[in-house]
């Protein structure tokens, strides 16, 4: 009777209205949006760094997948173990600094190893955004209400994605490669300033209605990561989400070359069109993700996996549709649906 009566304590101890949480959420949403414009503005600014810096396209490769997706997927494990023990807004605010910092020191690079590491440095910080964001996410928001909190927050990927191609496409054409990086990079220390300032710190099953931040019992990373791989559902979403995401970025990081190589067409028009293409393909198809999945749990929860097991395949012909296209507009329509 007693536990009860403090988790009851502590949980009314902490009270926001939901228009707070709607700025939690596009708070969150707007740091999302910062996560992938540094992310992604590398993909159009590639042409002009090849041809300043003398590079291969293989290094371009290092720069863009491996050596980012290394030290991202590296880091974002042990930050995310960090968030399960630690308040999660420091760990989204030093992250928001840390990779805005270096997407700007980008800009300063005089050669391959130098840009190798700043772009290290970005992955490194990136890798402590969404496993925080999500867990506040998730202490927000009931159930009922969860799928379309997080489908909101990934509208991040479609709005900064396609953000970052299109002032990406521009500022190379204009000012150039170096200043495109430390345009975008700077403000997001004063995003980080806002984040730690504003966003309060909920108990950890607030939404739900129980206070977990009373639970004392820490499991170790390793034996986490066990029980995880044990279960043949988290094994299964976990490499097919890989794949998924594979193929999505392998290609989303070259399409920009692809065009300019194909078409000859110029970074301007590049990133006006897949920007355009990201916001409205990429962001519909997330909130439609986010309806359907709160429609499809609230009558069994297992209906979830449906949509990430249909959607890749229905997009698949008209990625090939994309990719052999005669004109540029054509590819570019067809890059709409996927």
């Amino acid at each position: 009777m007693r536990n009860r009566k403090t988790t009851a304590m502590h949980l009314s101890s902490f009270a926001v209205t939901d228009g707070y949480r709607r700025y939690v959420l596009i708070l969150l949403l707007i740091v999302y949006i910062f996560n992938f414009i540094d992310r992604q503005i590398v993909a159009i600014l590639l042409p002009e760094i090849k041809a300043e810096l003398g590079l291969s396209d293989s290094q371009l490769g290092l720069l863009t997948g491996f050596a980012f997706a290394l030290f991202y997927v590296t880091f974002g494990i042990p930050i995310a173990n960090l968030a399960d023990r630690k308040r999660r807004v420091p760990i989204i605010a030093g992250a928001v600094a840390i990779w805005s910092g270096m997407t700007a020191l980008c800009g300063l690079a005089q050669n391959f190893v130098h840009l190798l590491i700043a772009r290290i440095g970005v992955g490194v910080g990136e890798a402590g955004c969404t496993p925080p964001a999500h867990s506040l996410i998730a202490d927000y928001f009931p159930p009922n209400r969860r799928a379309m909190a997080l489908a909101v927050y990934s509208m991040g990927t479609a709005v900064g994605g396609g953000l970052g191609l299109f002032f990406g496409g521009w500022m190379s054409d204009t000012v150039g490669w170096r200043m495109a990086f430390i345009f975008v990079g700077l403000p997001g220390l004063l995003l980080a300033v806002f984040v730690w300032l504003t966003i309060k710190e909920p108990p950890r099953g607030y939404a739900d209605g129980v206070d977990r931040s009373t639970v004392k019992e820490n499991i170790p990373l390793h034996d986490g990561i066990r029980i995880l791989l044990k279960n043949p559902c988290f094994r299964h979403i976990t490499i097919a989400t890989a794949y998924i995401s594979l193929m999505g970025y392998g290609f989303a990081n070259w399409i920009p070359s692809f065009f300019s190589r194909n078409f000859g067409a110029a970074a301007t028009e590049i990133g006006a069109a897949l920007g355009l293409v990201n916001v409205l393909g990429g962001g519909a198809g997330i909130l439609l993700g986010g309806y359907l999945g709160d429609k499809l749990a609230s009558r069994d929860p297992r209906r979830l996996v449906d949509i990430p097991f249909i959607i890749p395949i229905f997009g698949l012909p008209f990625l090939y549709l994309a990719f052999t296209a005669s004109s540029l507009s054509a590819s570019i329509l067809w890059f709409v649906i996927p």
